[in-house]
C-alpha cells in the first residue's frame, strides 16, 4: 500500500537551528526521503549537510544531478543550484532565480507535487517574506499535505504566516512537534483518491491545473522548448524584471499574485516589491554620490575662476556647488532617517546561518 514518502522542506532566516531540531529525533530507519532548501549565498560553500548529519541519525548529502531517491536519506540543495524532483531521481540545475534566490523553495515544492502528488508532505519553516507560498499551494492542489511551523514560535514568522494566508494547512506546529507528526504521517497508509478527485487535481499530469505546473517546472530546468515558446501563462504586466529587464507576466497561483519573465525569473508580489525597493535605494545612493561629486567639481571650478579673476564665472560655479550640496543634504537625510526603504533583504537571506 502506498505511503507518504516524499517530504519537502523550505526555510530561510533562522533555518539552520530549526532544521537541526527537525532532524534531531528522526529514527535511523525513517521510511521517507527528505529534501531541504535553505536560502544560501551563491558563492559560499554550504556546511549544512555536515551540521544536520551531526544533529541526527540520518545521512545528509548535497545531491548530484540524476542521483536516485532513497528512503531514509536527507538531500540538501547545493549553493547556487535549484533542487527538483522527478520520478525516482533528483535534478540539480542552474535555472532562473525565483524570489531572488537559487536554490529556491517553490521550484522544489512544485516539482515534488507534479511528480509525486499525494505522496508529498510540504513543510514551511521560519523565513522572511512569502517564499514557499506558491509551492505549498501546488502541494495542496495535487493532494499532498501541508505542515507549517507555528509562526509565533518561529525565528521569523513571515513565511509561515504567508503560507497560512493562501492555504489551509493540515497542521500548524512548533518546530519541536513537527518531527513526531512527520513520523506518524509517513507510516499511515495512503488512501487512494477517486477518479473524480484525480481529474480535478490533475493527478495524471494532464489535469486543468497541471499545464501551468508543468510549465513552471520546465522553466526551472531551463527547458529550451518551454523558454522559446511564444505563449506565456498570464497577462503582460507594466513591470520589468529586476534581474533582466524583460516583461513580467502576471498570473495567480491560487490567490497568490505571481510574476514571471520570458527567461524564467519569478517573483511573488511581495518579493517584487522588495527587489524594487532595493533598486530604488541603490539609485538614491548613486544619485547622492553624483550630487556630491558635482558639488565638489563646481567648487574646484569656482576656485580656479577666482584665481583667474573671473568673478561672475566663479559666482556661477559657487551657486551651482551650493545647490548640489543642498540637494545632496536632502537626499542624505532621506537615506539615513530610520531606514526609509524596507527591503526585507536582511531577513530574506539565511546564508549567514550556514
Amino acid at each position: 500500500m502506498a505511503h507518504r514518502d516524499i517530504i519537502v522542506v523550505g526555510a530561510s532566516v533562522g533555518g539552520v537551528e530549526a532544521l537541526q531540531t527537525l532532524v534531531r529525533n528522526l529514527p535511523g530507519r525513517f521510511p521517507a526521503s527528505i529534501f531541504i532548501v535553505l536560502h544560501l549565498a551563491p558563492d559560499s560553500p554550504s556546511l549544512l549537510p555536515e551540521i544536520l548529519e551531526r544533529a541526527g541519525a540520518l545521512s545528509v548529502v548535497h545531491p548530484r544531478d540524476g542521483d536516485s531517491i532513497r528512503a531514509g536519506q536527507i538531500y540538501v540543495a547545493p549553493p547556487d543550484r535549484h533542487m527538483l524532483l522527478e520520478r525516482g531521481a533528483v535534478r540539480v540545475v542552474i535555472g532562473p532565480k525565483e524570489n531572488r534566490h537559487r536554490p529556491a523553495i517553490d521550484p522544489l515544492f512544485r516539482s515534488a507535487a507534479l511528480a509525486y502528488g499525494q505522496r508529498v508532505i510540504g513543510v514551511v519553516l521560519t523565513g522572511a517574506l512569502d517564499d514557499g507560498s506558491a509551492g505549498i499551494i501546488s502541494v495542496k492542489q495535487r493532494g499532498g499535505l501541508a505542515i507549517v511551523q507555528d509562526p509565533d514560535t518561529a525565528y521569523c514568522g513571515d513565511m509561515p504566516r504567508s503560507a497560512m494566508r493562501y492555504i489551509e494547512p493540515d497542521f500548524v506546529l512548533p518546530i519541536d512537534k513537527i518531527t513526531a507528526k512527520l513520523y506518524d504521517l509517513v507510516r499511515e497508509p495512503l488512501k487512494t483518491r477517486g477518479a473524480a478527485q484525480e481529474k480535478s487535481a490533475g493527478g495524471n499530469g494532464k489535469g486543468n491545473g497541471n499545464g501551468q505546473l508543468q510549465h513552471d517546472v520546465a522553466i526551472a530546468e531551463m527547458d529550451a522548448s518551454t523558454m522559446d515558446a511564444t505563449e506565456h501563462p498570464g497577462d503582460p504586466s507594466p513591470f520589468a524584471c529586476p534581474e533582466c529587464n524583460g516583461v513580467l507576466w502576471e498570473r495567480k497561483e491560487g490567490d497568490l499574485l505571481h510574476f514571471r519573465c520570458r527567461v524564467g525569473h519569478a517573483y511573488t508580489a511581495n518579493n517584487l516589491a522588495a527587489e524594487q525597493n532595493l533598486m530604488i535605494e541603490s539609485a538614491l545612493w548613486a544619485a547622492l554620490r553624483s550630487l556630491e561629486e558635482n558639488a565638489s567639481l563646481n567648487e574646484r571650478l569656482a576656485d580656479r575662476a577666482r584665481v583667474r579673476r573671473h568673478g561672475q564665472t566663479a559666482e556661477r560655479f559657487a551657486e551651482q556647488a551650493e545647490s548640489k550640496k543642498h540637494q545632496a543634504s536632502v537626499l542624505r537625510e532621506l537615506l539615513t532617517s530610520s531606514q526609509p526603504l524596507e527591503t526585507g533583504s536582511s531577513k530574506g537571506n539565511g546564508s549567514s546561518n550556514n
